[in-house]
C-alpha cells in the first residue's frame, strides 16, 4: 500500500489484512471564497488531505478491503460535521447563547430589516 493511512497487519487467523493506521485525524473547515467550505485533514499537524481523498475516491471501494474503514469513515464524518458547524458559527451574524424563542425573534427582526428596501421600492413604484 502506498497510502500511509493504511497498514498491513496479520490477524489472529494468520491472514494478512488491511486496517487503518490511525483514527487520530483532525478536521478543519475553511472558506476560500466559494460556496462550499474546504475541508483539511491533519494528523499530528501534518496535512493528510490527499491521502484521505485518495482513499475515498480510489477505484476500489475502501470498505471492501480495509477491515475498520467503516468506523474510520464514521469518525471522519462526525469530525467534518463539527468542523463545518464551527465554521458557520464563526461567520454567522446570529447571536450565540440565546434561547430558541429569542433566536426566532432575532431571525424575524433580521428578515424585517432586509425587507425594508423592498417595501420602499414597491411604495416608490406606485
Amino acid at each position: 500500500m502506498v497510502n500511509p493511512l493504511i497498514q498491513e497487519v496479520v490477524n489472529e487467523n494468520g491472514q494478512t489484512v488491511y486496517k487503518m493506521a490511525t483514527f487520530d485525524i483532525d478536521v478543519i473547515a475553511k472558506m476560500n471564497g466559494g460556496l462550499a467550505p474546504t475541508l483539511i485533514y491533519l494528523q499530528d499537524q501534518k496535512d493528510v488531505t490527499d491521502w484521505v481523498r485518495a482513499l475515498r475516491f480510489g477505484i476500489k471501494l475502501p470498505s471492501s478491503y480495509i477491515e475498520d474503514y467503516d468506523a474510520f469513515q464514521a469518525m471522519l464524518f462526525q469530525k467534518e460535521e463539527k468542523a463545518i458547524n464551527d465554521l458557520y458559527d464563526t461567520i454567522s451574524i446570529r447571536p450565540k447563547n440565546m434561547s430558541t424563542s429569542k433566536q426566532i425573534l432575532w431571525s424575524f427582526a433580521v428578515l424585517s430589516l432586509m425587507a425594508i428596501p423592498l417595501l420602499i421600492a414597491m411604495f416608490i413604484m406606485r
